[in-house]
């Protein structure tokens, strides 16, 4: 099975404040309790997004309604550090996420998304900077990851350079960044391989 080539991210986008945002305040370890991912969506950001003693919503940019539907986030210093945690861009991209924009990246964190060919970008501070005050002063602007081209746009005008391993954008962009598939397409090829070794 083909898997789609993930070339450019285009959609409105919602910044989450913070440096070293780890993984567990992506989605805290009592919700990795499953079987599967599904459903992971809605525990993103949990804890700071609801008041552990009311349960109601907190001021988080994610319950902000000016951003419902965002699906690029911004965010700062070494986004997804701590734990290896898969669980925590399998909640993100359940939770809507198609690409992540930020100054730095945990590495782990980083190659998990790629998996899920969800392009992680670095850029620069005073980007991020501009970005998000053009989309708080006006949510319907729409930032495209453009991984082909190393840039990210907006669409009211601004263009920044971004960086990615050359690795992991050469997956993306050849519909190649799930290495399960990739075992799976290949099958016939590892069973002949595996039939002219002789320890096997």
């Amino acid at each position: 099975m083909a898997l789609e080539k993930v070339t450019s991210v285009t959609g409105r986008a919602v910044h989450i404040p913070g440096a070293d945002i780890d993984t567990d305040r992506i989605i805290p370890a009592r919700f990795m309790k499953c079987v599967t991912f599904d459903g992971l969506g809605e525990y993103a950001f949990y804890d700071v997004r609801f008041n552990s003693e009311t349960g109601e919503k907190t001021d988080h940019p994610l319950n902000d309604p000016r951003f419902d539907g965002a699906s690029v986030l911004l965010a700062g210093v070494n986004f997804g550090c701590g734990s290896s945690r898969e669980h925590a861009p399998q909640s993100l991209n359940k939770y809507g996420f198609k690409a992540v924009v930020a100054e730095s990246f945990a590495e782990i964190f980083f190659g998990n998304s790629t998996t899920l060919g969800m392009p992680c970008v670095t850029v620069s501070a005073d980007a991020i900077a501009q970005l998000k005050a053009a989309i708080e002063a006006d949510p319907q602007i729409e930032v495209t990851v453009d991984v082909e081209a190393l840039e990210v746009r907006s669409s009211n005008g601004l263009s920044f350079p971004c960086e990615m391993p050359a690795s992991a954008r050469d997956a993306l962009t050849a519909g190649r960044w799930d290495p399960i598939q990739e075992l799976l397409d290949n099958d016939s090829k590892i069973q002949t391989t595996a039939d002219s070794l002789p320890y096997v």
